[in-house]
């Protein structure tokens, strides 16, 4: 800690060891903490050590981060562990533009976005709540921006060509895109900064005048000189004095190469610019903590009433895509967006997550059962919609571990993996057992859902329709702005309506699932990509796996699983073995189907190296 205190004003770039490393490892806790899996959390650390100079070595899990940085010379090695794990799409697509802008300032390329000015001007707006309206607002500009450019200069030139020319302007080491943030800083930042870059430049114009004044010297040095110094002492300060100053002031600098006494003593041979803190571009490790600060603890975007609203119309629709009718969905509506209701309060008081899991499932399944019985007192045949509370409990499927674990797995990286997978398993039985409790309790039989005999074409088309509101629903629940919910609820409506209408045809389910997420991989990809190539607009680059999790969370079997507890409670274990074979077919699927995806599309899947 005294390290990094020593170097909170400097230019990163020239800090210590310490306080480089507490910036690539708070990212690598904030990318984590947001739910992705351990590739993507290294990747991130990784883009962050680059541009510093640093070689990090990670080992990434569950709730913790074991890192070795080491700049060539130095070495520190952090531990940080997470109390829990949840999701927060907005945070890593965040942590995007923090990466890019970070590169950028230090001088390298941007890695995610094509255009740097937008992660520069989101990193100057952490403080508005509406990220997502900020990007729109600054891709907007920059779009009219080119536009006018073009039309005074290269009137007639093809829009994508000029912006992918414009962007290639902007990788210039020396001219950096992504300047200070203007709100939330105080006025040494910019002072200190600005002191820094005059320092360099002096530093740099008074090291090439010496290394020319001292070639020039030496070229003069003669044997007959040499004895005439020797001999006359005074006459040579005399006529050498510039020579003799700049190597006093180059043996001083020598001496100044010492740490200062507030060094720690661990991190003691840094160089002499470093230690002086002069030189380098970029942003001070004050600035880029106090940029993560913003990030960190950014309140959530939607309140519980909101989200448990999306929760019902998420569980409602994905009750019509299982073959529920119209009073299954209204029992899921009611019991899901209690239930998710009471998690989010539940969860700002930092409780047990497999207690919370348990008594939001107990609540969503009454909630529910009360509901139907409500409704049978006027209709009679809702009392006989006894599998309605399976939908209900739904909103609690941990579908971003389910998903970075088989990720994390199809990287090789098994103890990540196989801890997101035990994760998903122990939150789906503490549902279930809390589903068949309830069910136990109030003499309930799931069945299944009946028939509702609709046309084909009609049937089609509401499962386009519910399939893009469940979707839509879950992004609300990670998290995402809403226009990274709409564009992963395009993509989930087309998906899984053409999984469910293949699986009605007698494709199996888990072959079904398989191609379902297939293809969610290969839209997010080709969506990406079009961003990038200016076929789409800058702010609609999302991350891959904030558009592909969202839209096959939906496709997990969560009634397979329920019912493999069910018959498991009831100790019929042939049939509950047959549940859960079935849904531990389709689970696999959906994790290799995304796998797929990215290795056909992504080089850094597609070799071992």
């Amino acid at each position: 800690m005294e390290d990094i205190e020593r170097d909170w004003d400097k230019p990163i770039a020239e800090a210590g060891i310490a306080a480089k490393a507490s910036v690539i490892v708070r990212v690598g806790l904030l990318d984590l903490s947001a739910g992705t899996g351990s590739f993507r959390v290294r990747e991130m650390m990784h883009r962050i050590a680059y541009p510093l100079g640093v070689h990090v070595r990670a080992d990434v899990n569950l709730t913790d981060i074991e890192a070795a940085c080491t700049d060539g010379k130095d070495r520190i090695t952090e531990v940080i562990d997470l109390p829990s794990t949840g999701v927060n799409t907005e945070r890593i697509w965040l942590l995007e533009h923090f990466a890019d802008w970070f590169s950028v300032n230090l001088g390298e390329e941007s890695m995610y976005h094509v255009q740097p000015e937008v992660s520069q001007g989101l990193m100057q707006h952490l403080d508005v709540k509406d990220a997502s309206q900020v990007s729109a607002d600054l891709s907007r500009q920059l779009r009219k921006e080119e536009k006018e450019e073009k039309a005074a200069s290269r009137p007639g030139q093809d829009a994508v060509l000029d912006a992918l020319e414009d962007a290639s302007r902007h990788n210039d080491p020396g001219d950096p895109r992504a300047h200070q943030l203007h709100v939330h800083e105080t006025d040494w930042s910019q002072s200190a900064m600005a002191q820094s870059l005059a320092a360099r430049a002096v530093d740099e114009q008074a090291r090439e005048a010496e290394q020319a004044a001292e070639q020039a010297a030496e070229t003069r040095r003669t044997p007959a000189s040499d004895a005439m110094e020797s001999d006359f002492p005074d006459h040579a300060a005399g006529a050498s004095d510039k020579p003799s100053r700049r190597l006093g002031a180059k043996a001083s600098k020598a001496a100044n190469r010492k740490p200062p006494k507030e060094y720690a003593e661990h991190f003691d041979h840094l160089d002499g610019a470093s230690a002086n803190g002069n030189g380098g571009h970029g942003i001070t490790v004050r600035q880029a903590h106090q940029r993560l600060d913003m990030i960190e603890h950014r309140k959530p975007l939607y309140s519980p009433a909101f989200a448990g609203l999306a929760s019902a119309i998420a569980c409602a629709s994905f009750v019509f895509l299982l073959g529920g009718g119209p009073y299954d969905m209204i029992g899921a509506f009611v019991g899901a967006g209690l239930g998710h209701w009471l998690r989010r309060l539940l969860f700002k008081r930092h409780l047990n997550q497999f207690f919370v899991t348990f008594v939001c499932v107990a609540l969503a399944a009454l909630a529910c059962t009360g509901t139907l019985r409500l409704i049978g007192l006027f209709d009679p045949i809702a009392l006989q919609h006894d599998t309605a509370y399976i939908g209900a409990m739904l909103f609690v499927i941990p579908g971003f571990p389910l998903i970075t674990s088989g990720l994390d797995m199809a990287k090789i990286d098994f103890p990540s993996g196989i801890q997101r997978l035990t994760y998903f398993l122990c939150i789906v039985l503490m549902a279930t057992l809390a589903g068949w409790m309830v069910a136990s309790i109030v003499h309930l039989n799931p069945t299944g859902f009946e028939p509702l005999g609709l046309n084909v074409w009609v049937n089609g088309a509401l499962r386009f329709v519910f399939a893009f509101l469940g979707v839509w629903g879950f992004s609300v629940m990670f998290n995402s702005p809403q226009r990274m919910c709409l564009v992963a609820a395009i993509i989930g409506a087309i998906t899984d309506t053409l999984r469910l209408e293949i699986v009605d045809v007698g494709v199996p389910a888990e072959a079904g699932a398989f191609i379902g997420a297939l293809l969610a991989g290969l839209l997010a990809t080709a969506w990406r990509s079009s961003v990038r190539k200016g076929w789409l607009a800058p702010h609609f680059g999302y991350p891959r796996i904030c558009l592909t999790v969202p839209s096959i969370v939906i496709m997990v079997p969560g009634l397979y699983m329920y019912q493999a507890m069910f018959h498991l409670g009831s100790f019929d274990t042939l049939t509950a073995l047959d549940w859960a074979f079935k849904a531990f077919m389709v689970i696999i699927c959906l994790p290799i189907g995304l796998a797929m995806a990215r290795v056909i599309t992504d080089k850094s899947w597609r070799y071992d190296i």
